[in-house]
């Protein structure tokens, strides 16, 4: 076959396979180190060394949170390969367990504070001498709001306006005394408890946050909401496990958005059909698509149009409830998954 045809059928045959995404990047999340008090939040030190190794040995690059939000900002494509290592509230053992680990592998970091433990001068909270050091050493610190609230419980007897201040007020104390003491303003605002409905969202981005990130388990596309960035948990025993690590590097994104039900608080237990709009629906087989709801498990769902819908309805009797959208991807078979949360403030029937 002459050498041109070749290449003609060649390019008509890629163009008969669907896109192939992007390597996808984690965003990994950590509390504590060392602490047997605490543990469902905490990871053995020895572990933890040994993840920081896998990383290394595996070749996955850990690249600072700033460089992923401003990929995300602009569009950039995301770095190969790449694992982002953040930590929640500050404790103690960030200084003394993790720090030090961190520090021999050269491995770059984020710690979300916890403002008003901080101000407080918590002895289990980092103090500011410490956070001054840490940051001169090119450690970021962002922030993780001032009181640290469930800010998606709705207090009762707030109407929506008094709502949306109670959060506003938390959000800029915190970040008005980050400002203060750190010298800059924070760019990244983890959500408490990683509990969230669009309220609490719309009110984070008016205080000016470059990205939010969530407790949502997955994985980061190009595609990612940078006002809704998914952490992978690590602690406690069996979250803490390599076995899990290895699992959770593994996973790959399902871009989708338009929520039902949306991420407005819910109000009611009234039966929905959950359903979510894929942005590549093309990319996956169509069989193998599924919703997952956490008080029910996986659910069969079908593909129409470029929205999956839940086959049966589902009444939410749980205050909480992660959902997912999974499906398998034609090329290479990879299983791609999605998650986002739905809660119901207290007190809502």
């Amino acid at each position: 076959m002459p050498q041109f045809l070749l290449a003609l059928l060649l390019l008509l045959l890629s163009a008969l396979v669907p896109a192939r995404a992007a390597a996808d990047l984690h965003v990994l999340i950590y509390h504590r180190f060392g602490e047997s008090r605490y543990p469902t939040t905490s990871v053995a030190v020895d572990r933890f060394r040994e993840q920081m190794a896998y990383l290394r040995d595996n070749g996955y690059q850990v690249v600072p949170l700033a460089q992923v939000v401003d990929a995300l900002k602009q569009h950039r494509p995301l770095p190969e390969r790449a694992v982002v290592i953040t930590i929640d509230d500050g404790y103690q053992s960030v200084y003394h367990a993790a720090w030090p680990i961190l520090r021999s592998f050269h491995y770059p970091f984020t710690v979300f504070l916890n403002v008003q433990a901080v101000a407080g001068g918590f002895s289990s909270i980092l103090d500011w001498r410490q956070i001054a050091e840490m940051q001169r050493a090119g450690v970021d610190f962002e922030d993780h709001s001032f009181a640290h609230n469930r800010l998606a419980d709705w207090p009762t007897g707030m109407d929506e306006a008094a709502y949306r201040r109670w959060i506003a007020a938390d959000l800029a104390k915190g970040a008005a005394i980050l400002t203060q003491r750190l010298g800059q303003r924070p760019k990244c605002f983890a959500i408490p408890y990683g509990e969230y409905n669009r309220i609490v969202l719309e009110e984070a981005k008016k205080i000016g946050y470059e990205a939010i990130l969530t407790q949502d388990p997955g994985a980061v596309s190009g595609e990612t909401d940078r006002f809704r960035i998914p952490r992978e948990p690590i602690l406690g025993y069996e979250w803490a496990t390599m076995d899990h690590f290895a699992m959770v590097l593994g996973r790959h994104d399902l871009p989708c958005d338009e929520f039902t039900p949306s991420l407005a608080p819910l109000t009611t237990r009234t039966p929905v059909r959950l359903s979510a709009r894929l942005l590549h629906p093309d990319r996956y087989l169509p069989d193998s698509f599924a919703i997952y709801v956490s008080e029910r498990g996986w659910l069969p769902a079908t593909l129409s149009g470029d929205r999956l819908l839940c086959r049966e309805p589902v009444t939410l009797l749980r205050r909480l409830n992660r959902v997912a959208v999974r499906g398998q991807e034609k090329a290479g078979g990879r299983a791609a998954i999605h998650f986002w949360m739905l809660l119901r403030p207290p007190g809502g029937e």
